[in-house]
């Protein structure tokens, strides 16, 4: 791993230069691998920066899950590894159980996380397991091609859901931080989006806050990201952050579920969505 001092020397500007972007040293200067439009990119800057701000990147472990995000560690200038399909949470277990000076995060999908890897990461929360989990909901598998996740939308289309995701066949999406904020072993869960500038503000600092948890010895750190997926919705980059905040949001609320800082206990849960109508949905939904 490239020091993280030597790097930050090399991004300072030199003479006759001025600096009107700057890349945190714990982000890797790198082509990326993610589709156009893709957020994998925005939440890898707030993850990095967070990481820089709070001072601990060199004693940072990333454990990477199977899906788009594979190859995250190429982008991230800390140590890390591979955990096989939906065992992030299970392999972060180990890694800060081993090394309980280290600052651990996984970086999972909706299939990783919410489909074959359910049981390892609501264990690991309801354990209370001092690590940090970015949840990346898109609505969509998107490395495999767009099938059906758990958090497919009612009514959208996708390669194994034709006719759309019907409540009576497949029953409705997966809310995750609703289900996290029940847990004991959850110190913080929030949600936000990657739609606008204001809610990628708001996701960074609730990062910061899924940090914090971690090494103040408090309990797990959750935060679920809205994104888009332009290829797999069929949609230019505009149109994803729209439907973000048109058909993601109204399903899935933003906000903070739980926060054990908060000194009054955990956060009553935020009352269920009504599901949309399916022929409604379809409407707003992309099609496959």
């Amino acid at each position: 791993m490239t020091r993280i001092s030597e790097t930050a020397d090399a991004l300072r500007p030199q003479p006759g230069e001025r600096l009107v972007f700057d890349v945190t040293p714990v982000l890797n200067e790198c082509p990326t691998h993610y589709c156009p439009g893709c957020h994998h990119g925005i939440a890898h800057r707030l993850v990095s920066e967070v990481l820089h701000e709070l001072g601990v990147a060199d004693r940072t472990i990333l454990v990477a899950s199977v899906g788009c995000a594979t190859f995250t560690y190429d982008y991230f200038n800390v140590d890390g590894l591979e955990a096989p399909h939906g065992r992030a949470c299970a392999v972060a277990t180990g890694v800060r159980r081993a090394r309980p000076d280290a600052v651990v995060f996984t970086y999972q999908g909706d299939g990783d996380m919410a489909a074959i890897g359910l049981a390892e990461s609501l264990h690991a929360a309801n354990r209370g397991e001092k690590i940090t989990t970015i949840f990346i909901n898109n609505t969509v598998y998107g490395m495999t091609g767009g099938q059906m996740a758990p958090t497919t939308l009612v009514g959208q289309k996708t390669t194994t859901t034709r006719q759309g995701r019907s409540l009576s066949n497949e029953g409705g999406p997966v809310r995750l931080a609703e289900i996290m904020a029940q847990l004991e072993g959850v110190a913080y869960a929030e949600r936000c989006a990657l739609d606008s500038v204001k809610h990628v503000r708001a996701a960074k600092k609730a990062m910061r806050k899924a940090f914090e948890v971690q090494l103040d010895g408090l309990g797990f750190g959750f935060v679920e990201l809205l994104s888009g997926c332009p290829t797999n919705w069929h949609l230019d980059p505009v149109a994803a952050n729209r439907r973000i905040a048109e058909a993601m949001i109204p399903v899935f609320p933003l906000g903070v579920f739980k926060d054990a800082t908060a000194g009054a206990g955990p956060v009553a849960p935020v009352a269920p969505v009504a599901p949309v109508a399916e022929d409604a949905q379809a409407k707003e939904a992309p099609r496959g």
